[in-house]
C-alpha cells in the first residue's frame, strides 16, 4: 500500500462516484460531465486529490492522471474509509411536486434508507416521474454526505400491484395520519419498509384494503398531521433511533 505524505491526509475537497468497482492502483474513467466538473469548475489537473466512492468497496483516495472535453481518468490509491451500508429499510412515497419530491429522495439518502420506492396512489399528484433524474439525484446525495452507499431508485409503479408482491417477511410500517395524537408504536427491525401517502392521503379503498394486509403495521408521527416530505423524514428518523445504524 503506498505511504502517505501529510498532504495526502487532508480531505479532498471533491468526492465523487463512480460505477467501475474501485482497489489500489486501478484507473477509473470519469464521464463528461465529471470531467467538465473537475477541470471546468473545480479547476482541477494531473495530480489533484479526489475521493471516489463505487458504492460496495468504500471510498478512495485518488489522484487526477488527465481530463479532457469527452472524458478523463483517475487513478486509485489507497482506501480512506471501509464500506458501509445502510440497514435494510426501504422508504415508499407517492411522488409529490418535483423539488419536495427531490427533497424525499435527498434525505432518504442522508437518514439511512436502503432502497427508495416512489408508488402511484389514487390521489398521487405526479402520475410520471423521471427515475434516471432521482437516481442521479440520490448519486449527488451520497457524495455530500459523505456515504459509500447509493440506495436504488425503483420506477414508479402503482401501489396495489407492488402490494400484492411484497415479500412476506418485511414489514411495511404506514405512516396513518388518522393516528394523529395516538401512542407511538415501536416499529420492528430490518428487514423493513415505510410506507408515506400523497397529500391528499390515501382513498377509502386504498385504507382498507392497507389495513386488511398481514404485513401492515400503522405508525403515528405524533400530535400533528405532517406534510408528506416532513412525514418521510419523520418516520426514518424514529426508525433509525429504534433499530438502525444511529447508535440510540
Amino acid at each position: 500500500m503506498p505511504k502517505m505524505t501529510p498532504q495526502d491526509t487532508e480531505r479532498p475537497k471533491v468526492r465523487l462516484y463512480v460505477e467501475h468497482g474501485l482497489a489500489e492502483g486501478q484507473h477509473v474513467a470519469v464521464t463528461q460531465p465529471q470531467a467538465h466538473y473537475l477541470g471546468n469548475v473545480m479547476r482541477m489537473g494531473a495530480g489533484d486529490a479526489v475521493a471516489l466512492f463505487d458504492g460496495r468497496n468504500g471510498e478512495w483516495r485518488a489522484e487526477v492522471v488527465e481530463l479532457g472535453k469527452r472524458g478523463g481518468t483517475l487513478a486509485a490509491l489507497v482506501q480512506t474509509a471501509p464500506q458501509f451500508d445502510p440497514p435494510d429499510l426501504w422508504l415508499l412515497f407517492a411522488p409529490i411536486k418535483k423539488a419536495r419530491t427531490d427533497f424525499i429522495v435527498e434525505k432518504a439518502v442522508e437518514m439511512g434508507a436502503a432502497r427508495i420506492l416512489p408508488v402511484q396512489t389514487e390521489f398521487t399528484n405526479s402520475e410520471r416521474v423521471r427515475r434516471d433524474r432521482l437516481q442521479a439525484h440520490a448519486v449527488e446525495a451520497a457524495e455530500q454526505s459523505g456515504g459509500t452507499f447509493v440506495p436504488e431508485v425503483a420506477e414508479l409503479q402503482r401501489l396495489d400491484r407492488l402490494l400484492a408482491d411484497w415479500p412476506e417477511d418485511r414489514l411495511l410500517w404506514w405512516a396513518d395520519e388518522s393516528l394523529a395524537g395516538a401512542e407511538i408504536a415501536d416499529p420492528a427491525p430490518a428487514p423493513a419498509a415505510i410506507l408515506i401517502g400523497p397529500e391528499g392521503g390515501f382513498s377509502a379503498a386504498e385504507r382498507a384494503r392497507l389495513a386488511a394486509l398481514p404485513f401492515i403495521r400503522r405508525l403515528s408521527l405524533g400530535p400533528r398531521i405532517l406534510r408528506a416530505d416532513t412525514a418521510a423524514v419523520a418516520a426514518l428518523t424514529l426508525w433509525q433511533l429504534r433499530h438502525g445504524d444511529w447508535g440510540g
